[in-house]
């Protein structure tokens, strides 16, 4: 048996004596290479200057910014440490080449440090960030281009997404905003800074200046940014104040600080809530004083109220909507409930102003008195079109009771869409005691001019209670009543399109009843009729059939025929409403239809303001008794036309066929038309 079987070792297998001496010169050699490494380091750091990088990297920022971007102050850095800090001093951020010379931006100082670690797991935790005397400059113009737009176009309108920030700090900021599109101005400072202390609530931000050459303040307050979480909501309150608009809110940023996602319970009130343009960019429509809350949230480029409630002059309102800004053009959309509308509240909507309940914005104050003084309905506010081009939308809209309106009014509702400067209120429906009033309103704002054209009908309606008025003590008259208003007009105000208005307006009593001293009185029967009237007659006497019909062309409403067919006696008028100067002129006969020997014609004559017309009796203008036929003939020779137009129905009323048929038996020359099925809302479109 050898060795090598016992497991012994051969001789040439054991550790040589040099190997000991291989293994100290390997170690020589690798303590040599960090010994020369550390020294090269210790030199370079010993003549290392931080300022070369400042051309590569004024360079990149350029490229990133698509504008030029230049440094020069000093740049420094410290890598060593887990948490390496650059400062940057002297910072030049140029406008777009579009915006012409000058600078968006120019910061005195630049810090900012972060965390090492977090960068090896693809997340950015910044340990600070520090601005000292930012100046920044602003501007969007006509065209949209946003001088704070660094997408060149790619990715416009992002929400801004940070990382989480420990240590936030604005030093002597100076911000100056230009927006001609939202025609907005700003000058202000802003400062950003945490209070660390025993009384300390935590991180602050706030702002002053002038918004529209109206005060403006920013306040907002969060907890400590020191033990910010991101995986936790950061809670924050804010208050704005904007001339005489306040808003607050209490929310959270659900991931800090990505701001494309947040919610908060909110308060606006303010004179109107257009003013909120301002401070949204989302045109909202004139209003008088409001008072309103809710729960506004943001997912991305959509932005929601819910749980909207709170008043608007003296109406409530409650619903919800959304505004997704991610459009071509931001798109609004709503349902609303007023279970209690003051019906003076919409004329602000219109350019008015409300006649009672709280104080109005000054362009509001001043408009109501203007249009008292000349004693006027339509207001003259011009309708700003570039802010309907804007937005697109879809609301619904529901009044469930109405009070303090022109007339008696009960409810309505209307669905209002808005589609590239086109609106259509369809259907909008208003419900009276005992009918209704039923059609669309359109208003054309892609011209230079807008175009409004209305179809509006009355049915199933009762005259006595659409105005209602007692004589001795009950009510004179009862009918019922249908009509159809079908006008176009061009302007940018309301009195400018009621002035410019086109069409045909007809209004249709198809039977009823008159108290039969008052229908004895228009032909004036001195001795009957004030026989009646002394007696406190409740006798009444049957309508078969009244019609006033207008023509309308540039702003006036001329009669074509007014007529107003009792038992005793035929009444029939000419005139005239002038929507520009909102006056009217109107002259009525009585035509009896048994000769009386004591009966005078006297004509009747209302005039004045619309608001407030005159009644006047033409007693030096008596004229002989005549017969009824000639002015039947006259009057009733275009009804046949007249009544379809108002209510394919009508043609066939007994009464007022009755009517027609008569005038033309006593050869009238009566016209004829086919009655044609009502629009449908389809056909309308």
């Amino acid at each position: 048996m050898t060795t090598e079987t016992l497991g012994h070792p051969r001789s040439d297998d054991r550790p040589s004596a040099a190997a000991p001496h291989r293994g100290r010169r390997a170690a020589l050699i690798t303590g040599g290479v960090f010994l020369g490494l550390a020294l090269l380091i210790a030199f370079i750091v010993s003549i290392w200057n931080w300022n070369w990088f400042r051309g590569p990297l004024a360079r990149v920022l350029s490229a990133r910014m698509h504008r030029e971007v230049t440094i020069t102050g000093d740049l420094n850095a410290n890598i060593w440490s887990w948490n390496p800090t650059a400062s940057v001093q002297g910072l030049h951020i140029a406008n777009p080449v579009w915006a012409g010379k000058g600078h968006m931006a120019d910061v005195g100082r630049v810090v900012v440090r972060l965390r090492l670690v977090p960068l090896f797991s693809g997340h950015l935790d910044l340990r600070r960030l520090e601005f000292d005397n930012p100046s920044v400059d602003l501007w969007r113009d006509r065209q949209g281009r946003a001088t704070w737009d660094f997408s060149n176009g790619a990715q416009s309108n992002q929400p801004l997404r940070l990382p989480p920030i420990r240590n936030f700090i604005i030093r002597d900021g100076r911000l100056s905003v230009r927006d001609d599109v939202r025609k907005l101005t700003f000058n202000g400072t802003i400062a950003a800074h945490e209070h660390l202390g025993r009384r300390s609530h935590g991180f602050e931000m706030s702002g002053q200046g002038a918004l529209n050459r109206q005060p403006f303040t920013l306040q907002v307050t969060g907890g400590p940014l020191l033990n910010i979480d991101r995986s936790k909501p950061y809670p924050f309150d804010a208050s704005i104040r904007a001339g005489q608009t306040y808003v607050t809110a209490k929310g959270a940023v659900p991931k800090p600080f990505d701001f494309g996602d947040f919610y908060m319970n909110a308060t606006a009130r303010g004179p109107d809530l257009a003013d909120l343009y301002g401070i949204t960019g989302v045109p909202l429509p004139n209003t008088p004083p409001y008072d309103l809350h809710g729960r506004l949230s943001r997912n991305d480029r959509v932005y929601r109220i819910d749980d909207l409630g709170g008043r608007v002059g003296s109406s409530n309102l409650a619903g919800s909507l959304s505004v997704d800004a991610g459009r071509p053009r931001t798109l609004l959309k709503a349902n609303l409930l007023s279970r209690d509308l003051d019906f003076p509240d919409l004329g602000a909507l219109f350019g008015g102003a409300p006649k009672h309940g709280k104080i109005a914005s000054p362009s509001q104050k001043v408009e109501a008195q203007h249009l008292a003084a000349q004693n006027r309905i339509f207001p003259d506010s011009t309708l700003d079109v570039s802010r309907i081009r804007q937005i697109d939308a879809d609301v619904t809209y529901k009044a469930l009771s109405i009070r303090d309106a022109p007339v008696n009014l009960k409810a309505g509702s209307t669905h209002v869409r808005l589609n590239d400067g086109l609106l259509r209120a369809d259907p909008l429906t208003l419900d009276l005691p005992q009918g209704r009033i039923s059609g669309y309103i359109r208003l054309d704002a892609r011209k230079k001019t807008p175009v409004t054209n209305l179809d509006l009908r009355l049915t199933n309606a009762r005259i006595e209670s659409l105005i209602p008025f007692k004589v001795q003590g009950s009510t004179p008259l009862s009918a019922p009543i249908v009509g159809r208003a079908k006008l176009t007009g061009s302007g940018d105000s309301v009195h400018k399109a009621f002035a410019d208005a086109s069409g045909q307006v007809s209004v249709v009593a198809p039977g009823g009843e008159i108290r039969q001293s008052i229908a004895e009185l228009m032909g004036v029967d001195v001795i009957k009729g004030l026989g009646l009237w002394n007696k406190k007659s409740q006798q009444t006497t049957p309508i078969r059939c009244a019609v006033a019909n207008f023509d309308v062309r540039g702003g006036v409403m001329n009669t074509e025929r007014l007529v107003f067919d009792t038992g005793p006696v035929l009444v029939t008028g000419s005139g005239q409403v002038n929507l520009g100067t909102e006056r009217l002129d109107f002259r009525v006969q009585g035509h009896p239809k048994k000769f009386q020997l004591v009966r005078l014609l006297v004509p009747v004559d209302v005039s004045g303001p619309i608001r407030s017309p005159s009644l006047k009796i033409e007693k030096g203008k008596a004229i002989a008794q005549g017969g009824v036929a000639a002015a039947l003939a006259a009057a009733v020779s275009p009804l046949a036309a007249i009544l379809p137009f108002v209510d394919p129905g009508l043609a066939k009323n007994a009464d007022c066929a009755a009517l027609v048929t008569q005038a033309a038996q006593k050869g009238a020359p009566v016209k004829t038309a086919q009655a044609s099925p009502r629009p449908t809302t389809t056909a309308r479109r």
